[in-house]
């Protein structure tokens, strides 16, 4: 019997926000199908314990202490995992952070305003430009970005979450356009609301008013995520870039 090829076998992949929710998610489907998988967090103990759970198991995974926010320490976790492969076939980025909710414009501080900016907005951009050195080697590659429905639509009392990941389209459809004619392809990925560790510490109230938002009046599953995730990042999904797909249970008709 011919032995099954994993899907992502002989790939080597960047997670970024990998030691807990979505991104974990992530790490862990990445590397059943075959990946290698660096995984980047601030929750350098958290990382640890999970990286080190991925390879007792047998799955070739390292871990790098980076925030995505800070250019100094993107290069460095690149340099790091330049000791850990030669090739990058896979970014996805999912560090990210909710910061004010239930709070109208106003009210919220121009720190805090700056601190999503920089975590999910300029973290989506580094994370992306130090990618791209590593894909052009090798004229293939895979890059997502985890937005928002927040950044389609706007989420009333969440307007620098809704803005960053606005900027997050953005980024991606006109970066997508610029290496569109190589094998490297840029999307994003806009989920509704998730149930996340991220999620649970929000404003119940906000939580709610983004739940009834949603036509199959539900949240988005993990697995779910993680499906359409495998897709977007597959040698399969070759000619989509630039483009942000929908994970809204209906929301997002567009």
């Amino acid at each position: 019997m011919a032995a099954i090829t994993k899907q992502f076998e002989g790939q080597v992949a960047i997670v970024t926000g990998g030691a807990d929710g979505l991104g974990k998610a992530i790490v862990r489907m990445l590397a059943e199908n075959g990946a290698r998988v660096m995984v980047f967090d601030l929750a350098e103990d958290k990382m640890k314990v999970f990286v080190d759970e991925l390879t007792s198991s047998g799955y070739d995974t390292r871990s790098c202490k980076v925030d995505v926010s800070v250019e100094a320490s993107v290069k460095e976790g690149f340099s790091e995992f330049a000791k850990f492969s030669d090739r990058l076939d896979i970014m996805i980025n999912c560090a990210g952070i909710v910061g004010p909710n239930g709070v109208k414009s106003e009210s919220v501080a121009v720190e805090d305003f700056d601190k999503v900016y920089a975590v999910n907005l300029r973290g989506s951009f580094l994370t992306m430009k130090y990618s791209l050195v590593e894909m052009k080697k090798l004229n293939y590659g895979r890059i997502l970005l985890i937005a928002s429905i927040a950044g389609k639509e706007g989420n009333a009392g969440m307007s620098p979450y809704s803005a960053s990941k606005a900027g997050v389209i953005g980024l991606v459809k006109s970066a997508g356009k610029e290496y569109a004619t190589t094998g490297i392809t840029i999307n994003a990925l806009a989920p509704a609301v998730v149930r996340t560790a991220m999620v649970e510490a929000m404003d119940p109230a906000q939580v709610k008013y983004m739940t009834d938002k949603i036509p199959m009046q539900r949240c988005c599953t993990t697995e779910e995520l993680v499906s359409m995730t495998k897709f977007i990042v597959s040698k399969e999904a070759s000619f989509n870039t630039g483009f942000c797909f929908d994970l809204t249970g209906g929301r997002a008709t567009y």
